[in-house]
């Protein structure tokens, strides 16, 4: 399968032909004051005016970018941090669920084996003699009234 593109280049690329610095827009502003198209009274409002309007282009430029990248996600259907996120909440609610229960049903089977423990005890020791000395039980029997 062929690896994706290197978007970020052309990000990049898109990002620097909207944004503007400081010092360019003062090297464009003193270009159109040498030519005459403006004075220089006008510079430092003119330089203003092209880096805010750079950086609100590089912010639609970037908008455009995350809401395409958003709905590729989304058409995709690929989990976001946001779909895992809540996927790790609820697997943690669901373990703690399930340790609450094993350990509800921990305490009810021991005292179940307790309960039955001494009676299975009690049960298995004349079994065992009656099948080793059928005659002899009767008088054991006598001697445990």
């Amino acid at each position: 399968m062929p690896s994706a593109p290197d978007f970020s280049k052309f990000i990049d690329a898109g990002a620097q032909f909207v944004a503007m610095s400081s010092t360019e827009a003062r090297r464009r502003a003193q270009e159109l004051v040498s030519s005459g198209l403006l004075a220089q009274s006008q510079v430092q409002s003119f330089v203003d005016d092209l880096v805010i309007e750079s950086r609100r282009r590089t912010d639609e430029l970037l908008d455009a970018v995350r809401r395409e990248v958003q709905r590729q996600v989304t058409t995709l259907g690929i989990a976001t941090k946001e779909d895992l996120d809540r996927l790790e909440v609820r697997i943690e609610k669901k373990a703690a669920k399930s340790a609450k229960k094993a350990a509800t049903g921990a305490k009810a089977s021991k005292g179940k084996a307790r309960s039955t423990a001494p009676s299975k005890k009690s049960t298995e020791k004349p079994a065992k003699k009656s099948a080793e000395e059928p005659a002899s039980n009767g008088v054991q029997a006598a001697q445990a009234l």
